[in-house]
């Protein structure tokens, strides 16, 4: 046993009375004050101690406190029988094991903090909120727990910080459940600071967050504090931990609906339908994403339409909210689901051809109304068609031939130029009155240009007329 020394206090009838702070002493016994200001860390180790662990809190970055034994000699950080004491320092605290420790009164000498007090560890354990009888894999659940020493309450915040608590989850490795062989399982951190899901920070109650995304089965939680240099660990009762109670299925698009049936329910042996609320979100084929909500009550199945606009893999992400049966409310993180979706159904586009041959065209294949109104439209269009192709090339004919029929005048008129140049001119023979006859008489000019290459074209053809 640990007790505190109350050394007398030395006064003088004549001397005025010195208060001295001993808020850093570890009040085990009565309270007393020490008037000597190099005592004041002073604590007595009782003969019938076999081992004995404390903490010392100072000021952040000072140097490691030294022990004092009763007899005065003393205790360095790494100078120490390391098979009788054990020595952990950080910037702001010392922990320190002692095994066998003289008994009488010691000190502590450093810069131990004002508000601190020596902590002498003899027991520490962790006291957790039993876990519930119903469990299920996937769960998300928020648990208290707070430390003690001795069988009481620690409440000396820094030691809070020296710690970690947490709880681990131990296969059975029971043949009858799916966890068989499973690897250990770090379940929850409990945590002090106001963050998560703990309420308020330093207040000596710590929030251990439950992510259960472990396989069903037998499982045996063990409840673990962890010092520089102590681990306690406290096992429980093996619990059943339920499989996944929210069942999901798909009723497929057949190409005509347009949408995929995505239902929901849950085994109603463990959870209340009525109780079940539904966020999820879906990603497309395409990586599109879209989110939804189901928060109607109700004892049928939930369902969603999910828009089966695309082929291919859908996945579904779920979070479900509910209440078992036993009136415990959870959160559960749902398996991704995913399936394989038709996109809508496409027009079939009818190949004409069958064999190599058109039956249309051939005629081996009856028409329909409409179908017969298309052929003949076609062919109507066939039979402009054509028309207009003989138009074109009349046209054509005509133009050639009325280029063809002016070169050859301009031809012609060049000929008979040249001719007319190179011809002499003979002299006009004097004709007399009296040789004029009415054969000699002619009324009109001898044709011109156009009109005398005419007449020689006639003359040609009045002679082989003749012939």
């Amino acid at each position: 046993m640990l007790q505190q020394a109350a050394d007398g206090a030395v006064t003088d009838s004549q001397e005025t009375t010195k208060s001295v702070d001993t808020s850093v002493i570890t009040e085990l016994g009565d309270e007393y004050t020490n008037s000597i200001e190099l005592l004041k860390n002073r604590f007595r180790i009782d003969y019938n101690v076999e081992e004995i662990t404390m903490v010392f809190f100072r000021e952040y970055g000072s140097a490691p406190v030294v022990l004092v034994r009763p007899d005065g000699s003393k205790l360095f950080q790494g100078r120490v029988d390391e098979e009788r004491v054990e020595w952990y320092d950080s910037d702001s605290f010392d922990m320190i094991t002692i095994k066998n420790p003289a008994p009488g009164p010691w000190q502590a000498v450093g810069q131990v903090l004002p508000e601190s007090r020596i902590m002498v560890v003899s027991d520490v354990e962790l006291t957790a909120e039993p876990l519930p009888d119903l469990l299920f894999s996937g769960e998300i659940l928020k648990s208290t727990a707070y430390l003690t020493n001795g069988g009481k309450a620690i409440d000396v915040n820094e030691f809070r910080n020296v710690v970690d608590v947490d709880i681990e989850f131990i296969s059975t490795n029971n043949a009858n459940y799916d966890n068989f062989g499973a690897t250990d399982e770090l379940i929850a951190t409990f945590k002090d600071n106001g963050l998560g899901m703990d309420e308020k920070p330093g207040d000596g109650i710590f929030t251990g967050q439950f992510n259960l995304k472990i396989a069903p089965g037998e499982w045996k939680p063990v409840f673990r504090v962890t010092t520089p240099m102590v681990t306690r660990e406290q096992e429980g009762t093996p619990i059943i931990l339920e499989e996944n109670p929210v069942a999901i299925s798909v009723q497929l698009d057949d190409g005509n609906i347009g949408y995929h049936n995505f239902i929901i329910d849950v085994d109603r042996e463990l959870v209340e339908i009525q109780s079940l609320l539904v966020d999820g979100k879906v990603r497309f084929p395409n990586g599109d994403t879209q989110n939804f909500s189901l928060t109607e009550g109700g004892d049928q199945a939930r369902e969603y339409q999910i828009i089966a606009y695309e082929k291919g893999v859908f996945r579904v992400k779920l979070t479900a909210y509910g209440t078992t049966v036993n009136g415990r409310d959870f959160i559960l993180d749902v398996p991704e689901y995913t399936f394989l979706g038709k996109g809508p159904v496409e027009p079939e586009v009818e190949d004409p051809l069958v064999y190599g041959e058109d039956p249309i065209v051939d005629g081996t294949t009856p028409l329909l109304g409409e179908q017969q109104e298309i052929v003949e439209s076609m062919q109507e269009q066939t039979k402009e068609d054509e028309i207009d192709s003989d138009t074109f090339i009349l046209l054509i004919v005509a133009v050639n031939g009325s280029i063809i029929v002016l070169g050859l005048l301009a031809a012609g008129i060049i000929i008979i130029l040249r001719k007319k140049k190179a011809s002499p001119v003979a002299p006009k023979a004097k004709t007399k009155k009296a040789d004029i006859d009415d054969s000699s008489l002619v009324l009109d000019e001898k044709p011109k240009g156009l009109k005398r290459l005419f007449g020689m074209f006639k003359k040609k053809k009045q002679n082989e007329g003749e012939k």
